[in-house]
């Protein structure tokens, strides 16, 4: 397979170009508002699984889900309570990543995520446009597992090659700091990865949301 490289300042070309990959459950490397990612159809277990084996990554680390909207986020979850409400309003879009519980009836076999899934509003104009022509994408950072996240198409390009149908090129990332992961499955609220956002950050939209602030371990391939 061989692939394409469409600039997103051509915005249609680019915007028809990976809507007809996702939907022919291709992978493709599309811009956020952190680093490169490269996804696939959520609701494709075939294509997240090119998405993994892109990645030369296992079952075992599932990749987050990218949505367009809040409501996106909510019709994949169950039991979501005021503390999503209310780190929405103060971090979506943008660089947080929650895990909540997902619904009994989610169709989405994003690899070995147990009951929950983890959903994140990029602040990205251009990839949240994308989204609400395909619906969630599983989302992971554009690079082989254990080495350096892509911050340019060029970097994509070396370390993925023809695993991925489609690059869609913004020019260089933002920066290498990924987004904050945050997990609201229990009663109390734990960050599983320190990102952009801090304890402090998240404790001023929700007051007591983060009792240990310490960093624990996490896996560093997302978004």
């Amino acid at each position: 397979m061989t692939y394409r490289v469409i600039p997103t300042s051509h915005s249609d070309a680019a915007l028809d170009a990976a809507t007809d990959a996702v939907a022919a459950g291709e992978v493709i490397v599309l811009p956020t508002d952190t680093v490169y990612g490269v996804g696939a159809d959520a609701s494709s277990a075939a294509a997240v699984q090119k998405l993994l084996d892109a990645k030369r990554r296992g079952r075992d680390v599932p990749p987050p889900v990218l949505v367009a909207e809040v409501a996106m986020a909510r019709a994949l979850a169950t039991g979501t309570d005021d503390r999503l409400t209310r780190l929405a309003d103060a971090f979506w879009p943008g660089a947080l990543t929650v895990i909540l519980t997902a619904r009994a009836t989610l169709r989405m076999d994003l690899g070995d995520r147990g009951a929950t899934v983890a959903v994140r509003v990029p602040d990205h104009g251009f990839t949240r446009e994308l989204l609400r022509r395909t619906g969630p994408l599983a989302v992971s950072s554009a690079n082989v597992h254990g080495r350096e996240a892509a911050l340019s198409v060029a970097d994509a390009i070396e370390q993925l090659g023809d695993a991925c149908a489609l690059y869609l090129d913004d020019g260089e990332a933002s920066g290498a700091v990924p987004s904050t992961i945050v997990d609201l499955t229990g009663s109390r609220a734990r960050i599983l990865r320190h990102g952009r956002l801090s304890a402090a950050d998240l404790n001023a939209a929700v007051p007591g949301l983060i009792a240990d602030a310490a960093p624990p371990d996490a896996a560093d391939d997302e978004v």
